[in-house]
């Protein structure tokens, strides 16, 4: 943990580390763990979900021979994240972390210290603009070839008002034909619009916009969606079928990983 972290204070990238298993996180943040999952028991499943999906979609970019990443709204990069999935497949291969939470900057860039393939950068999805100028950002990140463009558990932070969907669409058309996005989205689709939210806790974070399906779909505009398209989080290439829950709605986050022509 990074030096002058305020650790009197829940985090909620701290939190997300706790529901991993992480040692990322301090007494506070397992406060708030606790308080968030007597709301919503099925939240550290969730976060294990997802983080299985990213791994799983990260080595589906690797094998497609995508071999630099913009994780955008990635938290503190811990417990198998993008970094050490895609320089397992590929030594060479390069990740740009993006985060709006000084937080998970500063514990991203205490631990990312000595790896020249990855950077943690501060900046604001609202502003996608000064993302993709950023000098780390355009260190590791090469615009003229293929990337991967993660963006797995930021979106449903964004109100309508913030115009995601324009958002996405401005980071699309700075990616090179042959790159893919990997979405996930926190979604009201298959069960009432009931989730724990953060802000019940207001040293956490802001609320949770969910949405349905259709609002989600407008995300991959521009891109082709890769089968099994736009599903439940545990039904996205399950590494076996023992990972595959009977309730796939209980996880309450749809994603899909799409390729731009």
């Amino acid at each position: 943990m990074s030096r002058g972290a305020d650790t009197g204070r829940a985090n909620l990238a701290r939190i997300y580390d706790y529901w991993l298993g992480g040692s990322h996180n301090v007494p506070a943040d397992r406060d708030a763990a606790r308080v968030i999952r007597e709301i919503e028991p099925a939240m550290p499943a969730i976060a294990r979900a997802n983080r299985a999906f990213l791994g799983r979609a990260v080595r589906f970019l690797a094998a497609a021979g995508i071999g630099q990443f913009l994780d955008i709204g990635s938290g503190i990069p811990t417990e198998r994240n993008v970094h050490e999935v895609a320089q397992q497949a590929d030594p060479a291969a390069t990740v740009a972390y993006v985060d709006v939470d000084p937080v998970a900057v500063a514990d991203g860039r205490a631990m990312l210290a000595g790896n020249p393939g990855a950077a943690m950068v501060e900046a604001d999805l609202r502003d996608p603009d000064k993302i993709l100028a950023d000098s780390e950002v355009q260190r590791l990140i090469d615009f003229g070839r293929p990337a991967g463009l993660l963006l797995t558990g930021v979106l449903h932070f964004l109100a309508d008002a913030d115009d995601p969907w324009r958002i996405v669409a401005t980071l699309r058309d700075a990616l090179a034909p042959g790159s893919y996005l990997v979405l996930g989205h926190a979604t009201t689709a298959g069960r009432p619009a009931v989730v724990a939210d953060p802000e019940s806790n207001p040293a956490v974070a802001p609320s949770l916009h969910m949405r349905s399906r259709a609002p989600i779909f407008r995300f991959f505009e521009g891109f082709n969606l890769v089968d099994p398209g736009q599903v439940f989080v545990p039904l996205w290439r399950p590494d076996s079928p023992a990972g595959v829950p009977d309730d796939p709605t209980l996880f309450k986050t749809l994603v899909g990983v799409a390729r731009r022509s």
